[in-house]
């Protein structure tokens, strides 16, 4: 569809009376669009309308993927039309500086830039009706959300969905590392987490940070602490908050539809800790060689697993093409019948991680893996892939010291063989150390949860953010 700067939007601004409104403005990219969609459901529980934004295609896969409903919510989707954009499936071999980087999905990265016009229309909208508009918009959406710094009763707030942990380390290298940061040695070098092109686009945001007023992180300072306080103290005066778990921790059991997987119905018949979830997230495709290795190699462990095997999302999930079906080594799943499933649809994470039969998760360490991993008590085996995924790996592995490496980052470039996976899934499964890993992962999920007490330091930072911002 064309560009023509109107949004289709479920109850209009009539609700924009209200003294506060919030406006929220993410990535559309799943892993950037689950964590906004928690935040606005912790905004709008506290009786203030949220107006998410997004395209048409990707407001209908965020609310789809989500794993409780939307319906009676006080959030108000607007569906920005952009302009038509091919939906390829993802190809390894389309461009050899990607890295496993989802490629594919620059185009419409490119595309999100037509997203400014709409949005400063809505935002002036908003705030010719209300008191104080509140955007919050992704670090890699500050172009879009740039006509915020502009307008006299608009505040203007940037969301991290990577770690703290994350951006702490880049500011610590721009200021010379200097003493008094916990920072294992080697550091990874970003080199080679991102393609020239993502990293063009990164850069046009920057310029945009330095209006913003605050920042918030999808962390708990149970988790990063230290990591948290260093931004506090290198970020101009600027205010930071910490506000994962942004709701309940419960789960939900059934999809919208009223209907309990069949994975988790399987898990229910396994002994405690004794399965390993293996997931790459929304963003990764491995090559068929990488595949045919970590199917023998998880045979060959003779440990019980589910495996999600899939693609990277395409531009448009909802694309009737059939996704392509990997082939797996011949008889692989008859001959692990019973000992492990394969799963080719999207899979109930929060779920399956929080199941007492789940006893380590295999993960690329995207950060939302990361946190509903640690929020569930649950020790991940770490394959990174890109992004800030090496950089996650450390904080996992070497600061909280509740996971091992499977693939290291300075051999990134070399297939994973069925040994090394057997290994590390034995490792982590079946030994002394698995165990340790284990028990500290419960700790910090533990401390997660206490820290959601009132009067507990997540509690009172929601508490202290929202006072903020209606002021």
């Amino acid at each position: 569809m064309a560009s023509n700067g109107k949004s289709q939007s479920n109850n209009g601004l009539e609700h924009a009376e209200k003294e506060v409104v919030a406006i929220l403005v993410p990535l559309p990219a799943q892993g950037h669009l689950n964590p906004f969609l928690h935040l606005a459901r912790l905004i709008e529980s506290h009786n203030i309308p949220v107006h998410f934004v997004g395209t048409i295609t990707h407001i209908r896969q965020v609310t789809h993927r989500y794993h409780s409903s939307t319906a009676n919510s006080n959030i108000h989707f607007h569906r920005f039309e952009v302009p038509p954009i091919v939906s390829p499936p993802p190809n390894l071999n389309d461009n050899a500086e990607s890295n496993g980087f989802p490629s594919h999905l620059l185009p419409f990265f490119d595309a999100t830039f037509q997203l400014r016009e709409p949005f400063r229309e809505l935002l002036q909208s908003l705030s010719s009706q209300a008191k104080r508009v509140v955007v919050i918009h992704d670090a890699v959406m500050a172009y879009v959300a740039q006509d915020a710094t502009h307008m006299p009763n608009v505040e203007n707030y940037t969301f991290h969905s990577s770690c703290a942990f994350y951006t702490a380390l880049r500011l610590w290298e721009e200021i010379g590392r200097p003493k008094g940061l916990h920072v294992p040695e080697p550091i990874p070098s970003r080199e080679g987490c991102f393609p020239r092109r993502f990293g063009d686009f990164m850069n046009a945001q920057s310029e945009f940070h330095q209006f913003s007023d605050g920042i918030i992180f999808n962390t708990n300072r149970a988790i990063e602490g230290d990591y948290i306080e260093f931004v506090e103290g290198v970020n101009g005066g600027k205010k930071v908050w910490a506000l994962w778990p942004f709701k309940s921790l419960a789960v939900e059991k059934k999809d919208s539809e009223g209907v309990r997987h069949s994975c988790v119905e399987w898990l229910d018949k396994q002994e405690a800790n004794s399965v390993i979830y293996v997931s790459f997230g929304s963003t990764t495709t491995l090559t068929e060689e990488q595949i045919q290795e970590l199917a023998r190699g998880l045979e060959q462990s003779k440990q019980k697993f589910i495996w999600v095997l899939r693609d990277a999302d395409k531009v448009d999930i909802f694309d009737c093409n059939a996704a392509k079906r990997h082939d797996l080594p011949t008889g692989f799943e008859e001959r692990v019948e019973g000992m492990g499933l394969v799963v080719r649809d999207w899979a109930p994470q929060l779920e399956i991680l929080s199941h007492s039969s789940t006893g380590g998760f295999m993960s690329h360490c995207g950060w939302n893996s990361c946190l509903e991993s640690l929020t569930m008590g649950k020790p991940i085996a770490a394959w990174p892939v890109h992004c800030d995924q090496p950089r996650n790996t450390i904080l996992i592995t070497q600061v909280l010291k509740v996971g091992l490496v499977v693939k290291d980052w300075a051999k990134r470039n070399v297939v994973v063989s069925a040994s090394v996976v057997e290994n590390a899934v034995r490792r982590l499964m079946e030994t002394k150390e698995g165990d340790e890993m284990r028990e500290r992962a419960v700790r910090l999920k533990n401390a997660i949860h206490r820290s959601m007490d009132e009067g507990a330091v997540t509690s009172t930072e929601v508490d202290a953010f929202i006072a903020h911002i209606t002021k």
